[in-house]
C-alpha cells in the first residue's frame, strides 16, 4: 500500500527529530565530559575535584542512553512504515 504524501512528510519530520534529540543527547554528553575534565585539570577546583570525575562518568553514559534510544525509535519508524 502506498502512503500518501502527507504520511510521507510526518514520517520525514519524525526522523528528523529523531536525530535532533539524538543530537542534543550528543551535545550534552559532550558539555558534561569537558565540564568535568575542565574541573580536574584546574588547580582552584581541587576541593570540588570529584564532581569533575562525576561529570566525566556521566558523559559517556548519556551519550549511551542517546544511542540507545536513537536505534530504537529509528528501528520503530522502519518497523511500522517500511
Amino acid at each position: 500500500m502506498e502512503l500518501k504524501l502527507s504520511d510521507q512528510l510526518a514520517i520525514e519530520r519524525t526522523r528528523l527529530a529523531n536525530e535532533r534529540t539524538f543530537l542534543a543527547y550528543f551535545r550534552s554528553a559532550i558539555v558534561f565530559l569537558s565540564s568535568g575534565f575542565a574541573i580536574v585539570k584546574l588547580e582552584i577546583l581541587r576541593e570540588i575535584e570529584w564532581i569533575g570525575y562525576v561529570l566525566i562518568l556521566i558523559g559517556p553514559m548519556l551519550l549511551l542512553i542517546g544511542l540507545i534510544r536513537f536505534m530504537y525509535v529509528k528501528r520503530s519508524i522502519r518497523k511500522y512504515y517500511n
